[in-house]
């Protein structure tokens, strides 16, 4: 039996996508709207999805839906319970971006540590040419050598950040969950993280538990000058709380790959401030050649593995 593959937003994964092994057919979408999510998925077996979402009631309608592939590592916009409940296999992409997203966190780090946005600014509106002296001092500059980073997430990304960090003389520390009982061994409590770290990166997961884990009374616990860094998903931090705190000069800087809402539309908080110790990039950490040939290759593996009848990287 040929088995119908459907890719919705195409698109969102610009290099080639190897062809499965197995006999089929295949559709792409650039991109599908939730109006238009029925009649692309009709007669599909197998969804790929990168960020278009599935609820309960999509899934309902599709009742030819055998697999949902995600082309992606979140999974927070598929309903996986009610995937579960129908019988709909799911699965995801894992550590295909370790590597690269630690590089690109570790890239806002030390560009906010040594405050560069700033100092293009003043270059460029002639301030250093009016300098008394042969350079121009401006922004403070901090070194990462015996500075600590406070990391948010011990999985494959964090762990990753963690090597790069420790390369340049850091001091690392893992946060234990936010309002944990105890403190596991090799983790710091989330407050006592907050308190003592002059960086803070995240690279935790988006879910119910997380959702503004940085908001207004972290963001003032943090150090005084401490440098928060998000490369994970845009809904961990309460984003006007941020502006306020990099404004009022609680928060040395800040460094954004993604935001609440992708892309944004409407604006953004963040894309307002226009602030030099802020850096805010398009969301594209992961999107480096080499890791996205690693994630369309791991796509297809799982779509294989599946029709072999086998559980690889399934969260259902």
């Amino acid at each position: 039996m040929n088995l119908h593959i459907v890719f919705v937003d195409r698109d969102s994964l610009p290099v080639p996508v190897p062809s499965c092994a197995f006999p089929h057919r295949f559709s792409a979408y650039p991109s599908t709207s939730r109006e238009q999510l029925l009649a692309h998925c009709a007669d599909a077996d197998i969804v790929i999805s990168n960020k278009v979402a599935f609820d309960a009631a999509t899934l309902a309608a599709l009742p030819r839906l055998k697999l949902l592939a995600i082309a992606a590592t979140g999974y927070n916009h598929i309903d996986v319970a009610a995937c579960r409940e129908r019988g709909i296999a799911v699965s995801n992409i894992r550590h295909y971006g370790d590597d690269t997203v630690a590089e690109h966190a570790f890239m806002l780090m030390m560009a906010l540590m040594r405050n560069l946005p700033a100092y293009q600014r003043d270059v460029a509106a002639g301030v250093w040419q009016q300098a008394a002296q042969f350079c121009h001092f401006g922004a403070p500059i901090r070194d990462l050598q015996g500075a600590t980073l406070g990391i948010v997430g011990s999985g494959g990304i964090g762990q990753a950040m963690a090597q790069r960090a420790r390369a340049f003389g850091m001091r690392v520390q893992f946060a234990e969950r936010k309002g944990a009982a105890t403190v596991r061994d090799g983790y710091v409590a989330f407050d006592a993280l907050l308190a003592s770290s002059d960086v803070i990166s995240l690279h935790c997961p988006l879910n119910d538990d997380t959702r503004n884990l940085i908001a207004q009374p972290e963001l003032m616990a943090m150090k005084p000058g401490a440098v928060l860094i998000n490369t994970a998903r845009g809904g961990l931090v309460d984003e006007e709380a941020l502006v306020a705190a990099l404004k009022f000069g609680q928060l040395g800087g800040a460094g954004f790959d993604v935001l609440s809402v992708e892309p944004p539309r409407d604006g953004n908080p963040l894309l307002k401030a226009r602030l030099p110790h802020l850096i805010v990039t398009p969301h594209v950490g992961w999107a480096s050649g080499e890791a996205m040939a690693r994630l369309a290759a791991q796509l297809v593996s799982n779509i294989e593995a599946w029709q072999r009848g086998e559980r690889q990287h399934r969260l259902d």
